[in-house]
């Protein structure tokens, strides 16, 4: 599956939730069922810097240019926020990861316009960190 097809059922999903409270909570429904990193991957090599929170990213190589991502927070609302990237993100191409517009897809589906100036930066550099392994995997491929 293409990260746009992903985009479009994550999309499709939001439809349904009629308000940002829902969305709120289906947001951190979907972080409370993202696994934990073990422990040792929780360094300051896997640290991403600019988040409120702390967030701790693991981005590897997988079969034949895709990447995998795993990653872990301390709040709810950022676990949420992660849980979607890996859905967006995680298997795919890191072509198609760095070619994606995923601050497009957050205000999309209603997501962007509704977290604070802090969450946003912290989605930010989430992005970035997984745009930059993405783009360095797809130069070296």
């Amino acid at each position: 599956m293409t990260v746009t097809e992903r985009a479009q059922d994550i999309s499709a999903e939001f439809e349904f939730l009629d308000d940002w409270e829902t969305r709120y909570a289906h947001i951190i429904d979907m972080g409370k069922a993202n696994p934990p990193l073990d422990a040792s991957e929780r360094s300051e090599d896997t640290r991403v810097r600019g988040c409120a929170s702390q967030v701790w990213m693991v981005i590897e190589p997988e079969d034949s240019d895709n990447l995998k991502i795993r990653a872990e927070s301390d709040a709810l609302i950022v676990s949420g926020l992660i849980a979607i990237l890996i859905r967006l993100y995680s298997g795919a191409k890191a072509t198609e990861i760095a070619a994606f517009d995923a601050m497009s897809f957050f205000d999309e589906i209603g997501v962007s316009e509704a977290l604070s100036a802090q969450r946003s930066n912290g989605l930010a550099s989430m992005l970035e960190r997984i745009k930059s392994v993405a783009g360095t995997e797809a130069a070296a491929g």
